[in-house]
């Protein structure tokens, strides 16, 4: 399973336009919006009257915690529950106007370590939601090991995880159960300090909470609090992880999500962005890393296992400073698919040439392949070098292939003509030769 964080915005989006099917006993207002900055909160206004007739609460959106702790709450202006939209539009203005200091852990009220410091970009606004402590629950869900874990706690809010053990109730559940046994499980343990009123309430909304976590594909998913009143339910806060694997398929499911980069973490390139992007709309696994785009070492490696072998051996044979990416394509990806891949790689790896004058190295690498067409996956590979012979001339660039598995004979005959025709300098095995060892024989010559 790959998880990728989605901002609270989007988790709450997911969760509101399928509600009905797993909510039908609870209302849930889904008075939410998204915004970058005062001006566009304003503008918002003016399709969300709820904007301008309600109090406020406005936070960052920009998967990081620990966001009361950090004094990154707005919801009171003179006293709780009195934000206008004017106010939370300057407060935005403010946040977003230079760099945050936010730390990630804290002990009690003290933070612990140091702060990561960054720009505040995105911030979510909803209306105020006035309750009793007493009406603040928690719950959330996760895959451990081999099964799916349910915590739920009689207790909401900042101070849940400070007092776990005594405070969260944990159910284990098999693949194989059924949504019967499910519900049932659940029933038989729900936190008995569950206000009575509300038990039969909590169970109905546990049951249609994990059910909706297993089938819109969440690799993590957490409600700290939510707040029960009779039937109306309000999120005041989530955090939650897709299993991208499956993005593929849930694409009416999770709507237009986002993945973006955790506040204080390096922006990732376009370049990553555009694979992510075509690794969620495959069954197959599409996957790149930028390590040092200067480098002089890149790797075109097919299976996740052989892509941290040949990472290692890398490292090991020439040192970290000369492997450029990490990454793989793997899971019987389409010609186009690879095409797009391998492009991606030669473009990037085209924009200049090595610094000490040295020939780049390009590692086409995997062990033997399950269920992979070799020779197709190759033909996209080929494609690619047709569009790129030129600059990889230019630049030069030496290849070496290693790869098996199904119609690995035709891929390598297919791609060691055309690098020939091309006049591109290439070296190909199969699967006699040790899986690592064209890393040695490249690095040697």
């Amino acid at each position: 399973m790959a998880q990728k964080a989605i901002r609270e915005y989007d988790a709450k989006s997911i969760l509101a336009k399928h509600w009905d099917k797993y909510f039908p006993d609870f209302t849930y207002a889904y008075e939410t919006v998204m915004v970058q900055n005062g001006s566009e909160l304003k503008k918002a206004a003016k399709e969300n009257t709820w904007l301008k007739d309600k109090k406020l609460v406005a936070k960052p959106d920009m998967l990081f915690g620990k966001r009361g702790k950090n004094d990154l709450v707005l919801f009171k202006d003179s006293k709780p529950g009195d934000v206008s939209l004017a106010k939370a539009a300057t407060w935005i203005d403010e946040k977003s106007s230079k760099k945050q200091s936010v730390y990630f852990s804290f002990d009690g009220d003290a933070p612990v370590g140091e702060a990561n410091v960054d720009m505040l970009t995105h911030f979510i606004v909803e209306p105020f939601t006035p309750h009793k402590q007493e009406e603040e629950y928690y719950i959330s869900a996760t895959c451990v090991g081999d099964s799916d874990m349910l915590y739920m706690s009689a207790e909401g809010g900042m101070e849940v995880e400070e007092g776990w053990e005594e405070k969260v109730t944990e159910v284990a559940f098999d693949i194989t159960e059924s949504e019967e046994e499910i519900a049932k499980k659940i029933k038989a343990n729900i936190p008995k300090d569950v206000a009575k009123d509300d038990k039969d309430a909590f169970t109905k909304f546990a049951i249609g909470f994990f059910r909706a976590y297993r089938e819109l594909n969440f690799a993590y998913l957490e409600i700290n609090p939510f707040v029960l009143q009779g039937k109306k339910i309000e999120l005041l806060d989530m955090v939650a992880k897709l299993d991208d694997t499956a993005g593929f398929m849930m694409v009416e499911e999770w709507g237009d999500v986002e993945y973006p980069t955790a506040f204080g973490m390096e922006s990732k390139s376009p370049e990553v962005e555009a694979i992510e992007a075509a690794d969620a709309k495959t069954g197959a696994s599409l996957k790149l890393t930028l390590l040092k785009p200067d480098a002089r070492i890149w790797t075109m490696v097919a299976g996740g296992g052989a892509s941290v072998v040949y990472a290692d051996t890398i490292a090991d044979l020439a040192g970290i400073e000369d492997l450029a990416n990490y990454g793989e394509y793997s899971g019987g990806p389409t010609t186009g698919e690879t095409k797009f891949y391998a492009e991606t790689i030669l473009d990037l790896m085209t924009r200049k040439k090595d610094a000490k004058g040295r020939d780049k190295i390009l590692i086409i690498g995997g062990a033997i392949a399950n269920f992979t067409d070799v020779a197709k996956t190759f033909t996209g590979i080929i494609q690619a070098f047709e569009n790129y012979a030129d600059k990889m001339k230019e630049i030069g660039i030496k290849i070496y292939v290693r790869r098996g598995g199904p119609n690995y004979e035709k891929g390598l005959k297919d791609i060691k003509e055309a690098a020939d025709r091309l006049g591109l300098y290439i070296e190909v095995y199969g699967p006699e030769t040790h899986v690592t060892d064209i890393v040695r024989m490249a690095l040697a010559k």
